[in-house]
């Protein structure tokens, strides 16, 4: 699970004023008055922006299903509801951070192709993870629990980033005992060539001319070049791990219900 975002709470700020010379107390009460002026203005902008977010909230929500629905069956094995509307909860926030709205009728359409292609190829994974015998012991669940607490200052702040997200502590354990055994598959059976001299010298080439472009100062390539060798790594790991899921697919027994 990902850290989560906390809205930005924006606070005013009294500015106070020294007084100095004969028309003090005048300028004070400007001053004032102005202070008053822009306490209100900014005020009314931040109900205006929260009630912006409930409105936003509540046509999110409405993508959402029933928790105890079957929405799809991947060889026999049911996802249900709650699956769904987490996946959904993720789609919905990541389309937002791209600057789209998930809530038109193109948005709501991607959004729910894309959470139902997800659910279905990580049960595929999962699947295929079990039949090669890959598991979580209770020891890794905990570890991996016990890391993701790491990023939160306090159990109260965790408690409230799992409610955010629509989540309960058993739900979560359950996607740790998912996401251990599917990490240890993909690590183990999708592997990829390294990314060579060549690919990353293009790749370098193509952030430099972009930031030439925008007047931003380029790292040299030896500093770069294990962060791109990486990424290069991870993108064609997804790529091969899309056409996978394809293959698994194929022989797969899928039955979408929503």
């Amino acid at each position: 699970m990902k850290k989560l975002l906390y809205p930005i709470i924006i606070g005013l700020l009294a500015v106070v004023l020294t007084a100095c010379g004969s028309n003090d107390e005048a300028d004070k009460k400007n001053d004032e008055k102005e202070s008053k002026t822009t306490e209100k203005e900014t005020a009314k902008a931040t109900e205006e922006q929260q009630k912006q977010m409930e409105e936003m909230k509540k046509k999110l929500d409405k993508q959402k299903v029933d928790e105890k629905k079957t929405i799809a069956i991947v060889n026999d094995e049911k996802i249900s509801g709650a699956e769904y509307n987490t996946v959904l909860s993720t789609t919905q926030m990541q389309m937002q951070q791209f600057g789209q709205d998930p809530t038109s009728k193109e948005g709501a359409k991607q959004i729910k192709e894309q959470t139902l292609n997800s659910l279905v190829g990580q049960k595929l994974l999962l699947q295929a993870a079990d039949k090669k015998g890959y598991t979580a012991s209770k020891a890794e669940i905990e570890k991996q629990l016990a890391e993701i607490k790491k990023q939160y200052e306090s159990e109260e702040k965790f408690k409230a980033a799992l409610k955010q997200a629509g989540l309960n502590s058993e739900m979560l354990n359950a996607q740790i005992a998912e996401n251990i055994p599917y990490t240890k598959y993909v690590e183990k059976e999708i592997k990829v060539e390294e990314a060579t001299d060549e690919e990353i010298q293009k790749y370098y080439d193509q952030v430099a001319e972009q930031a030439k472009t925008s007047g931003q100062k380029v790292q040299k390539l030896e500093e770069m070049k294990p962060q791109i060798k990486e990424q290069l790594e991870q993108q064609k790991k997804q790529e091969k791990l899309v056409k996978h899921v394809e293959e698994l697919q194929k022989n797969a027994k899928v039955d979408i219900k929503i």
